[in-house]
């Protein structure tokens, strides 16, 4: 269980820092006053004398809960090798115990600061179950404490492509049959009938392979997967349910299609080439470049053939970042976890700051760039009255030291206490 307001009373919350991340600054001291799940006020002229608690938090600073836009908490963590899950996951693991090992990464992942995240797309023969749609409900419905989930059911992906799952799994023909239910659909027909499948079963975005990948045997990283015709109908599709549309797109002229076709946002991005970082920056496209696995990711671990891809392809996407980020994209933080580990997604911060963000801009990306790109920011991404209550702590001054952000003391969901003092509440 998890410590918070009955609803009668309000919380005050006190530390010697706060940041504004809007206007890039931290300011001192930092009262905060949560009434509800939603923030009343902030260093008010009078503190509520009726709190249901007063929690001083000492010297540290007050940050809006992170935000990790690209993850997927149904695979790695617990019960596999720290990072990426056995190439085998998908047929071995039934979904109650991949949904269990959801759970326990979803506590790690909440543990560690970030409170909202997007999960995109299953990559597993789960009879059209969309096992994060579940979870996102069980958290939200308060059975078990994770953070906010916008789930993506089912990733759209032709036969062969980068997230087909028999492909990760190399299995002969006939062995996993899969369907649109499961996201293997092919023409417009077949795109448009699997993005209302997973749309209908409580997808809150839809996640489609447009290119291959650094991880999977099909096809080479930058080759893209669908036409056109196909790209729009998935964006068409989406769009007109009121639902976005995020794009694993490695290659330059499948991140292109993806833009011409109205897609939301692009994962990775690796390979863009300066007129494509310009046409992001032209549409207003998102970027979730998950760069820290660029540098972390065992590939050691993985087929030869992939780490020949990785070796390639890595120090290319470290290239672009620093162009985009120069360039003025909308770029949101994402991991791609278990790529990076469950529980270190503050990593992810301090790679941006690494290619060429400032503490703060990268802060930006976890909070409120991430809260645009879910359509969210204006309950999302900022410490400011009328805000939900995420809120977190680190010591130190985050602007000064990103690394702070990889030692979460407090962390506050919606107005509810889920750690303080270094550990989680039970």
């Amino acid at each position: 269980m998890t410590d918070g307001p009955s609803g009668a009373d309000p919380i005050v919350l006190r530390a010697a820092r706060w940041a504004d991340v809007a206007a890039g600054e931290v300011r001192s001291p930092a009262v905060v006053v949560v009434d509800g799940n939603r923030i009343q006020a902030v260093n008010p002229e009078r503190v509520p004398q009726d709190a249901a608690e007063d929690i001083d938090l000492g010297d540290v600073t007050l940050l809006p809960g992170l935000m990790d836009m690209e993850l997927n908490l149904l695979i790695g963590g617990p019960g596999g090798p720290e990072g990426l899950p056995s190439p085998m996951h998908g047929v071995q693991d039934d979904p109650a115990y991949r949904t269990l090992r959801g759970a326990v990464n979803a506590r790690t992942t909440l543990d560690a600061g970030f409170t909202t995240v997007r999960n995109l797309g299953l990559m597993v023969k789960t009879g059209g179950y969309l096992l994060d749609v579940a979870l996102q409900r069980a958290i939200e419905q308060g059975w078990h404490a994770g953070p906010r989930i916008y789930p993506a059911g089912h990733a759209v992906t032709p036969y062969g492509g980068h997230l087909d799952p028999t492909v990760f799994q190399r299995l002969a023909p006939g062995i996993m049959p899969l369907s649109v239910a499961e996201g293997i659909a092919n023409g417009v027909d077949e795109v448009r009938a699997c993005v209302r499948y997973q749309i209908r079963h409580g997808a809150k975005l839809i996640k489609v392979s447009a290119s291959g990948g650094v991880m999977s045997h099909s096809t080479a990283p930058g080759a893209q997967q669908y036409s056109d015709d196909e790209f729009a109908a998935i964006a068409d599709e989406a769009h007109r349910a009121g639902v976005r549309v995020a794009a694993h797109a490695v290659g330059d002229s499948a991140v292109r299609a993806c833009i011409r076709a109205g897609i939301d946002c692009i994962e990775h991005g690796f390979l863009a080439s300066d007129e494509t970082i310009q046409m992001m920056v032209d549409h207003g496209t998102f970027l979730v470049s998950t760069t820290y696995l660029t540098e972390a990711m065992a590939i050691d671990r993985i087929a030869p053939e992939l780490r020949r891809k990785a070796e390639e392809v890595f120090p290319r996407a470290q290239a672009m970042l620093p162009k985009a980020i120069a360039a003025g994209v909308r770029i949101a933080c994402g991991t791609d976890a278990p790529a990076v580990p469950h529980g270190q997604n503050a990593k992810e911060l301090r790679a941006l700051v690494a290619r060429g963000m400032t503490p703060m801009q990268a802060l930006r990306a976890a909070t409120i760039t991430s809260a645009e790109l879910i359509d969210a920011d204006d309950e999302l991404g900022r410490i400011a009255p009328g805000y939900l209550a995420d809120l977190i702590a680190v010591p130190g001054d985050p602007s000064a030291d990103i690394s702070t952000t990889l030692d979460v003391r407090f962390v506050m969901k919606d107005g509810r206490v889920h750690k303080r003092g270094g550990g989680s509440q039970s």
